[in-house]
């Protein structure tokens, strides 16, 4: 029953990621030739006035396909004809669209449970946070530099620095003061990890606006430690083995959160939303970014990438994708991450 509802809400941010191609695509006048959730053989079709509807037998992706998407179409209602940027518009939708998920979904969260922010209500005794000098009422800033928007950055910034010392900017009655701390290891619960000693403080019963405000930090925050994440893997510092999940371990880590609630659900799907759109922007052939580059390239010069350029770039980075999919999904199988 968890894990239908896990592929459910998976293939929900598809649907999501895809409707907003298919949107911005009627909006500019482009005729949509198959709306697909979905990969591989086909499972169910429906034609409607001009597009075929189909689903597909594996949920981890899907597609829109548009006339003159490919190749050159002489026809007004093509994706070919239409200039650079009006398709740059559709192209971005998709992860615009998973996004805009995101911070709905969080603002659902918010109001319900409420949220913490970064601001000190205690200090605990004999800690770091005593000895750096760090006073209840402060608001913490930023970390190392890094521009502060949830509790989960400060977190994330203590636990990356792995017991070297954070340089703190926090706003103290108005002004801002910088502190230096050490975080110190500790073991809780069997596990262990780095802390300062303060805790922070909760709103209970936050306003409608004060929802959207912090869905909107949230989701700047997952955006930003996504980004943070794949820098991590580029530079080889997060352990492909142990710390990399593909749609199995997606999946799974789905059916383990919806036995948690509807509510923690909705979290991780923002979650994910947020990593798809991510993944979806990085500049690589095949990718909604890597058009994007083309099309600003195209933008920018007033002159059209050749077909058979991008068609090769788009090949290569599309079999170089599946590649790393079935490297993920059989690392998921053989050396499935502890859940």
């Amino acid at each position: 029953m968890y894990i239908i509802m896990a592929i459910l809400g998976f293939s929900l941010l598809i649907i999501v990621h895809e409707l907003g191609h298919f949107i911005m695509a009627k909006v500019n006048g482009i005729k949509v030739e198959e709306f697909s959730i979905g990969m591989g053989p086909e499972v169910f079709s429906k034609k409607g006035k001009e597009t075929q509807y189909s689903l597909r037998l594996f949920p981890i992706g899907g597609y829109v396909k548009m006339l003159g998407e490919e190749e050159d179409v002489e026809d007004e209602r093509s994706f070919s004809s239409k200039s650079p940027l009006r398709r740059i518009t559709v192209i971005l939708a998709g992860a615009t669209m998973n996004i805009i998920f995101a911070i709905i979904a969080f603002s659902i969260i918010i109001s319900n449970r409420g949220y913490t922010e970064t601001t000190i209500s205690k200090l605990e005794p004999d800690t770091p946070a005593i000895e750096s000098g760090l006073q209840v009422g402060d608001k913490i800033l930023t970390i190392d530099g890094a521009r502060v928007f949830t509790t989960t950055d400060v977190s994330m910034g203590i636990q990356l620095s792995k017991g070297d010392s954070v340089d703190l900017v926090v706003d103290r009655n108005g002004e801002k003061e910088n502190i230096t701390v050490t975080p110190r290891l500790i073991e809780q619960d069997g596990t262990q990890m780095y802390q300062i000693g303060f805790h922070y403080t909760p709103v209970e019963n936050p306003t409608i606006l004060e929802s959207i405000r912090e869905s909107f930090n949230e989701t700047i925050s997952l955006v930003t430690q996504t980004f943070k994440s794949l820098k991590m893997m580029v530079t080889g510092n997060i352990n492909f083995k142990t710390d990399v999940g593909g749609p199995v371990t997606i999946i799974k880590m789905s059916g383990q959160v919806a036995k948690n609630g509807l509510m923690t659900l909705t979290y991780f799907l923002g979650f994910i939303s947020i990593n798809l759109a991510v993944f979806n922007l990085l500049p690589f052939p095949a990718l909604d970014g890597g058009w994007t580059v083309i099309l600003l390239i195209e933008l920018i010069t007033r002159r059209k990438v050749p077909d058979k350029v991008v068609g090769a770039a788009n090949y290569v980075g599309f079999m170089i994708l599946i590649g790393f999919m079935i490297v993920v999904t059989l690392k998921d199988i053989l050396f499935p991450i502890s859940l």
